[in-house]
């Protein structure tokens, strides 16, 4: 199963700090935690920068994620 890291922000919303989920996508593992997490909505979920096995995907819908995969949900920071 992918282990998936909260944000200290996703923490407040889903009370772990880290869980497991079985899933092949981004788009399948998103659709598991929120049905998992009743707080978590979509749009909190979809606006955070995402690390799969420590790449930064900018565009990760359709992403593969296998069972050893880690999965981080973090905030996005913008520059300038």
């Amino acid at each position: 199963m992918a282990n998936v890291i909260f944000s200290s922000e996703l923490q407040r919303l889903t009370g772990e700090e880290h869980t497991c989920v079985i899933a092949t996508n981004y788009r399948d593992l998103v659709a598991e935690l929120l049905n998992r997490y009743e707080k978590l909505t979509e749009d909190e979920i979809l606006n955070m920068a995402v690390s799969i096995d420590g790449e930064i995907i900018h565009d990760p819908l359709l992403e593969a994620v296998s069972p050893e995969s880690e999965v981080h949900f973090l905030f996005r920071i913008s520059g300038g």
